[in-house]
């Protein structure tokens, strides 16, 4: 069996029903791998796509390319999100995609993942609520930089990751291998270098959270939820990971 498609059909148990020939579908899926380089890019903004990735290691964001150079980081995906479905129904990628550290992928054919939803429908409808989690996860992330202090505006984005790589099984003792930078971060939350240390400094005064080098090591869960407004309701999974 797959391991790269193994981990796909645990991610989409977390969020939908599987029949037993429904895995079986997903775990014939053909792929390609592909080994990605901290930052380098797997999707351009303006690509058309023929295949989808599915992360199999390491973590990958989206992010728009201002002109000027700077980049508004979007979202970021772990093991096992399909972080460019959405290529699957449309033509040209208003977005980018690239590694956030090394990462692992697989590809698959848009044409072998169409062949299946017609002879899979519930396989379809799964990845398609995989984009439409995308999308609620983008809505908060409108909120969080429009509407938050900087405080809790730092804490729910660490609630979300934590909350996201818990459910699939990737924190142990409460700490989370994210090689996220701090110019990332900041192109992240909308702030400057100068604010995400002084974030950060607050954060690890109320031994709540620490971040340092990559490491999210979560300390106090429900202090840090709270600090963050955090309410997973949006990530809609089936179980609740804490």
């Amino acid at each position: 069996m797959s391991e790269a498609l193994a981990i796909l059909v645990r991610k989409l148990e977390e969020h939908s029903r599987l029949t037993t020939d429904d895995r079986k579908a997903v775990l014939s899926l053909n792929y390609g791998t592909r080994e990605l380089q901290s930052n380098e890019d797997l999707i351009r903004q303006g690509d058309n796509p023929s295949v989808s990735a599915l992360v199999t290691s390491g973590i990958v964001a989206r992010y728009h390319l201002l002109r000027n150079g700077k980049r508004q980081y979007l979202s970021f995906h772990l093991t096992g999100d399909m972080p460019d479905s959405q290529a699957l129904f449309i033509e040209e990628m208003d977005h980018a995609v690239c590694a956030i550290g090394p990462a692992s992928v697989a590809l698959i054919e848009h044409s072998d993942l169409l062949s299946t939803f017609k002879r899979r429908p519930s396989v379809g409808f799964a990845i398609w609520r995989e984009t439409l989690i995308d999308a609620a996860i983008f809505r908060e992330a409108i909120t969080n930089n429009g509407a938050r202090t900087r405080i809790a505006r730092m804490a729910h984005l660490f609630c979300e990751l934590y909350y996201r790589a818990k459910s699939s099984g990737l924190t142990e003792d409460g700490i989370l291998h994210a090689p996220i930078s701090l110019v990332q971060l900041g192109e992240t939350l909308g702030m400057s270098i100068a604010t995400v240390n002084r974030t950060l400094n607050e954060l690890r005064k109320s031994r709540m959270v620490d971040f340092h080098r990559g490491i999210l090591h979560v300390k106090h869960w429900d202090r840090l939820a709270k600090t963050g407004q955090f309410n997973p309701m949006y990530l809609h999974l089936k179980k609740a990971p804490l």
